[in-house]
């Protein structure tokens, strides 16, 4: 009966046996060695049959033998061919001809260090970010990622300890394929931005300002890009944004002298605010009658006084108000 080989994660239903009732039966064996040596009296050909079938019986049971903790799986390869994915914690028994790929679905934290890309209007940023991923689709990420090659063995520089120097050759090769694909993908939406608004009345999204927004597509990007190796992205947070070394201290003086300017037109739209109030109250309270060129003094001097950078000194005025 001819069967239809699997090209997607499913539940492995072949035969699975208790780990712990094996364990017996191979102790049993065992025992049954030592017994038929020690009681039984046997031609030299019967004990060698004995020894034979008992160690052909115990390295068969022995590479049945899997173990799972919470949140591990294994995928289950008959001969070159996948029967599916085995999830449920414990101690059991498979058929020892399997070849069992450990993989792991919990969820793992990847620290992207800071790169250098250009932003959308071409000025160097400094930008790194922390992902969050797991394994979603088993069948994907055993068998669409290359664990073989030596290349998928490069480490990647990151601030944190990278996963890729340690673990099994696929762990190796899904860490190492994490790192680079999340690199593209922070590259390729940092420049889809600029840093920050060139314009104050500006409403597009820059990377200073709009950090959900970019947050969101970031995730879907490396989502899109993770996606054919069976990986889900959790979160992905940025974790570093400035300008680069060279552009930092030109881009922090314009940065200044921007809100210098902010601060003025503050400041003299309240001055002006002020003196048309003290030009009014004077006006309609009847303290002084002023003509224009005396109201266009008070103004100066109103003015002067509140947009100067130092507080003014007074004058007094002994004489005549004309004079």
């Amino acid at each position: 009966m001819e069967t239809t080989e699997l090209k997607h994660e499913a539940p492995y239903k072949g035969m699975v046996l208790s780990g712990f009732l094996m364990l017996l039966v191979l102790l049993a064996i065992i025992a049954g060695v030592f017994y038929s040596f020690a009681a039984l009296t046997l031609s030299d050909d019967a004990y060698g049959m004995i020894v034979f079938v008992a160690t052909l019986a115990i390295v068969l049971i022995s590479l049945g033998f899997m173990t799972l903790q919470p949140n591990q799986a294994r995928v289950l390869i008959f001969f070159g061919k996948y029967k599916g994915t085995f999830s449920r914690d414990g101690f059991y028994w498979v058929n020892p001809f399997m070849v069992k790929k450990k993989i792991s679905l919990r969820i793992r934290n990847m620290d992207v260090a800071p790169i250098k890309v250009n932003d959308k209007v071409g000025n160097p940023v400094m930008i790194g970010m922390v992902l969050v991923w797991k394994v979603k689709d088993t069948y994907r990420a055993a068998f669409d990622v290359d664990a073989g090659d030596e290349n998928s063995k490069i480490t990647i520089n990151t601030t944190g300890q990278p996963a890729a120097n340690g673990g099994n050759e696929l762990s190796k090769a899904l860490t190492n394929f994490v790192m680079i694909q999340s690199d593209a993908a922070l590259r390729e939406v940092t420049s889809q931005f600029a840093y920050d608004d060139e314009e104050t009345d500006s409403q597009g999204i820059t990377l200073r300002s709009g950090s959900s927004e970019i947050v969101e597509i970031l995730e879907s990007k490396l989502n899109d890009r993770l996606a054919m190796a069976g990986i889900e992205v959790v979160e992905a947070r940025l974790n570093y944004l400035a300008y680069a070394p060279e552009i930092a201290a030109v881009m922090l003086r314009r940065q200044q002298a921007s809100a210098i300017i902010s601060a003025r037109e503050k400041i003299v739209e309240g001055a002006v605010s002020m003196v048309k109030m003290a030009l009014n109250e004077i006006e309609k309270e009847g303290v002084v009658a002023l003509d224009d060129e005396r109201k266009a003094a008070m103004v100066s001097n109103l003015l002067v006084v509140l947009c100067a950078d130092e507080p003014a000194q007074p004058i007094v005025n002994t004489s005549g108000l004309y004079h």
